[in-house]
């Protein structure tokens, strides 16, 4: 032990050290503590394992006030627990080793010292607690910064500043790469890009955007379409219209262009209020109409976008209509259930082609449907012909509600085709000139139906879906009517279409909330009671930490149906943001409540929060896909399939497959929907298993 002791006062290695007695002469008050401490600093790398058992002893110098090298005590004591992978302790003998610590030292022990750090301080300053941060371990972090500053990596830095919700360090990598990089733009776009798709925090994004904003307007050129597409995250439509206003009174042609593009791109994001608002701004700051500002008002108004969309699906349309054929034979003489789901895959493989040529054919098989299947094949006209909204009444006037003295028609296909009119004008009823006229149809028609069940539920739908997000008052008044009428399939069909239309609205209006929940919970009809919780569910669309409050009520409920409904208020509210507090809270319903159909809402779910980041999915399901509930399962499969649709994924196809053998027939249903939807606009040639 003495030799040992001699050897490492002299700098020589030792191939064991069998006791630590001898290191207790750091512990006397002496010159010879400090030396020793040093020659262990030098070889802890080697001879960790040996020096482990004084640990305790050398971590309790360094938190003696009275010993004057006790940083270099804690340095020893924190380079022991990193080989041990204790990183927790290394971190936090490190923050007192002083000096002894460098972050611009390269090195394995330094770099992981730093991401346990970082990752520590994202925690604390990210868990809403309020606690407070190590002024060391600030510092820390602030070298971290310098660092990445020096060496021009201001993207790491970036990324540090948006996760750790520090908006001071959100500006300081841009001015940096403002004065040191040429290309100033990639650094804004990349900060744009990762505070959509990273920054979970609602308030600090927004924050963030506003920044961003200031930014982008420094620039001696001007990018409209960021600025533009970060006002529209803003809502700060009044802004947007002065852009456009001042491009097109510039009497460059390029300027107008760009108005053009960015209108373009805010159509494409699909915010109709928002557009709806930009559009109502500039006619009423415009002096006078010119031919400029028609065209940017048809182009807001979704006029273009439209027949381009529609031109393009028509021309390139790949589906076979050998298919269909073979379909329709395969289920000529069998039941109901395959005829209509035959009628759901042509309206699937034709969506928005406008190609019908296969129903005028078969004009008298697609009549073999009755009552609800019936409704289904009318409205699969509108899935076909989704965006052809000049000539709507037109394909529908067979199948719609007759004036006084016409052909009286059946029910069915008279919801069916309100409910296709819907389809058809989805999410476009407050900006074109002939949605807002087939919306004055539907309500129309709504008034008109009387007690007629059936026509009252496709009226509703058509109405939620060409009013989608317009958060209109009056609209909610004729379907909260509906709804109160505690008529089962109209109210249902109500429920949804009050959620449609207050798409995104949040839960600012308190009084639908409460009326919604109080009939939630007096009416006996449970199509009612899912309608009203669902329509909830999509009022929080979007809305993430602001709809905490209201899901937490719905997921406490004691009615299962008002869970089911809360849980889909979680995947609404935190639609692919991954955030981890969402995941966690549908993983643990879906083991934990006694519902089968919440605890499969929950896995189903799961897809919904996930969908950006497909990848993931697979793996967090996998042990759920073996549960021994059906639910369950079927569940698994339905969130694969909702996450990874159309990405090919080998993953997603490993784990469905299997499953397509499953005892209960509803899970191999569920598996072959979702693997369907997988393998989506994969063909035969690339992939012929």
């Amino acid at each position: 032990m003495r030799c040992f002791y001699r050897n490492v006062m002299k700098g020589v290695h030792t191939d064991t050290v069998s006791d630590h007695v001898t290191l207790r002469a750091i512990m006397f008050n002496r010159p010879l503590p400090a030396h020793a401490l040093q020659k262990l600093h030098e070889v802890v790398d080697y001879f960790w394992a040996e020096i482990a058992d004084a640990v305790p002893l050398i971590e309790s110098l360094s938190e003696e006030a009275a010993f004057s090298h006790r940083e270099l005590a804690a340095s020893v004591a924190s380079k022991c627990f990193f080989h041990l992978e204790e990183y927790q302790d290394a971190l936090r003998l490190a923050l007192g080793a002083g000096k002894y610590f460098d972050v611009n030292v390269h090195s394995q022990y330094t770099e992981t010292i730093i991401a346990t750090c970082i990752d520590e301080y994202i925690a604390i300053r990210t868990n809403g607690e309020g606690k407070a941060v190590d002024p060391r371990m600030q510092a820390i972090v602030e070298q971290m910064f310098d660092r990445c500053y020096a060496s021009g990596t201001f993207k790491q830095a970036l990324g540090v500043a948006l996760e750790s919700r520090r908006l001071d360090k959100v500006l300081r990598p841009v001015e940096e790469s403002i004065r040191k990089s040429p290309d100033v733009s990639a650094s804004l776009a990349y900060c744009f890009e990762v505070s959509r798709t990273t920054v979970t925090n609602r308030d600090f994004r927004l924050q963030v955007l506003q920044v961003l904003v200031q930014l982008y307007r420094g620039l001696p050129v001007q990018e409209y379409t960021h600025i533009c597409q970060i006002l529209q995250l803003l809502d700060q439509h009044a802004e947007v219209a002065t852009i456009l206003q001042t491009l097109l009174a510039s009497s460059d042609d390029d300027d107008t262009l760009i108005a053009y593009q960015v209108a373009f791109d805010l159509v494409e994001n699909e915010n109709q209020k928002f557009l709806h608002a930009v559009s109502s701004a500039l006619t009423a700051t415009a002096a006078a109409p010119t031919s400029r500002l028609d065209k940017l008002q048809q182009i807001l108004q979704g006029e273009f976008s439209v027949d381009l969309l529609l031109d393009f699906l028509f021309r390139q349309t790949q589906s076979d209509p050998l298919v269909m054929k073979n379909i329709k034979t395969a289920v000529e003489n069998r039941n109901s259930v395959l005829h209509n789901s035959a009628v759901c895959a042509h309206a699937l493989m034709n969506c928005g082609t406008t190609v019908d040529a296969f129903l005028r054919d078969n004009l008298d098989w697609l009549g073999k449907a009755s009552n609800w299947a019936k409704f289904s094949a009318t409205a699969s006209i509108g899935v076909i012909h989704k965006g052809h909204v000049r000539e709507s009444m037109n394909l529908l006037a067979p199948y719609l509600p007759q004036a006084a003295g016409g052909a009286p028609t059946s029910p069915y296909s008279e919801g069916g085709a309100l409910y296709a009119l819907g389809l058809i004008h989805a999410n476009q009823g407050s900006t074109s000139p002939s949605s807002t006229k087939t919306l004055e149809f539907l309500r129309t028609a709504l008034r008109n139906s009387g007690t007629d069940e059936v026509v009252q539920h496709g009226a509703c739908l058509g109405i939620g879906l060409s009013g989608m997000a317009t958060h209109d008052a009056a609209l909610y008044e004729e379907l909260k009517n509906i709804m109160f009428t505690d008529n089962a399939v109209a109210g249902e069909g109500a429920g949804y279409a009050i959620g449609l239309v207050h798409l995104g609205a949040g839960f600012t209006d308190s009084d639908a909330v409460k009326e919604l929940l109080s009939y939630a919970h007096d009416t006996k009809h449970e199509k009612i009671i899912r309608g009203a919780v669902m329509g909830l569910a999509l009022m929080a669309y979007g809305r993430e930490e602001l709809a905490d409050g209201v899901i937490e009520q719905l997921i406490r409920d004691k009615d299962p149906i008002i869970r089911y409904g809360g849980v889909y208020a979680i995947a609404m509210a935190y639609v692919g943001t991954a955030n981890n507090g969402a995941v966690k809270r549908l993983l643990h319903v879906a083991v934990s409540d006694v519902s089968d159909d919440v605890r499969r809402a929950a896995v189903s779910c799961l897809g919904f929060v996930l969908f950006r980041t497909p990848a993931q999915v697979p793996k967090l399901v996998s042990l759920l896909a073996e549960s021994f509930n059906p639910h369950v399962r079927y569940g698994a499969c339905v969130a694969v399939g909702i996450a990874c649709a159309g990405t090919f994924k080998n993953e997603a196809i490993q784990l469905l497959e299997p499953m397509l053998d499953d005892a209960v027939d509803y899970v191999r249903q569920g598996a072959l929907c979702a693997l369907a939807m997988v393998i989506m606009q994969e063909s035969e040639g690339r992939h012929p298993k």
